[in-house]
């Protein structure tokens, strides 16, 4: 091949590149279009998630009563914290009709969509607890039961704790589904006693048998019901809050006064997580026996 043939051939294969050059240029002008289209979307998605997210904790924040009865002989303190992550968690305190009994309930749920399951099953229930206040705890959770695990989608979960006390004994009665924390501390020991449960929650396919337990209640004894949140909180390196140290925490400063109680346990987690966002709500609910009403109930009997 001569000189003027090797500089054509080249020029040709410049030529070629350069419009492979140009066609590559346009591909890339067209994908990057196409980026800035779905990074729009993905932005517009992202602050509607955001709002319903927003919406829903601001829903299930507005559920989440502010004001209980004023029972005498028994002294509360709750706080309720909505995560920007996943909520679910639902309490309340309530009287029955019989004054000389109130019931506690505390349910931490998978998702909103889930925890809106049980409010209107429990709004549903409303009626038929009062109607059947001589059915132990765990057959209401039965009839829970028979209410949300036929609409629970697969992958779903609600766990339920519910406690009927007697202020004429005392005596707590409670049943429960699921993994949130249930404590006694006996004031006269110094003892941490777990209330045991069903550790399966609510779920699809749920068929567990459920049962009651009966505790006496002393004076200035104390019941501690943390939902899941408390627990399953992670610091930066991933690890849980777990049970050790929410027993450790209440161990250490038995003698504070409920709502110390509580913001203790609150200060402690929220040093662990170290600012993380939590990914769950988190609830807590202390409750203390007045000694001073406990033995006037006693004097009366």
């Amino acid at each position: 091949m001569n000189d003027a043939a090797l500089i054509e051939s080249l020029q040709s294969r410049i030529r070629e590149l350069e419009q492979e050059l140009n066609d590559r240029e346009k591909d890339l002008g067209v994908f990057r279009d196409e980026l800035a289209r779905a990074n729009s979307q993905l932005e517009k998605f992202i602050k509607q998630i955001g709002q319903e997210l927003r919406m829903a904790s601001l829903i299930q924040k507005a559920l989440v009563p502010t004001e209980f009865p004023n029972i005498p002989g028994f002294e509360f303190s709750t706080k309720f914290i909505p995560s920007p992550i996943s909520g679910g968690d639902y309490f309340d305190i309530f009287e029955h009709e019989d004054k000389f009994r109130f019931g506690v309930v505390l349910a931490s749920s998978s998702g909103y969509s889930m925890s809106a399951l049980f409010l209107s099953v429990l709004l549903k229930m409303t009626g038929q607890l009062e109607a059947r206040k001589g059915t132990p705890p765990d057959r209401i959770l039965e009839m829970m039961g028979r209410e949300l695990v036929p609409n629970v989608q697969s992958g779903d979960l609600a766990n339920v704790f519910y406690a009927v006390v007697d202020r004429r004994s005392f005596e707590m009665t409670y049943s429960g589904v699921g993994q949130m924390t249930g404590l006694l501390y006996n004031y006269a020991t110094g003892k941490l006693q777990r209330l045991e449960w069903e550790p399966q929650a609510f779920t699809h396919g749920f068929q567990a048998e459920l049962k009651s337990t009966t505790v006496s209640l002393g004076a200035r004894d104390r019941i501690i019901l943390c939902s899941e949140g408390v627990v399953r909180a992670l610091n930066p390196k991933n690890e849980a809050f777990g049970e050790d140290r929410l027993y450790k925490t209440i161990l250490a400063a038995p003698r504070l006064g409920v709502h110390d109680m509580r913001n203790e346990i609150l200060f402690q987690l929220e040093r662990f997580v170290q600012g993380r966002d939590l990914p769950q709500d988190v609830t807590v609910v202390v409750c203390e026996v007045k000694d001073r009403v406990i033995k006037l109930a006693k004097s009366v009997e």
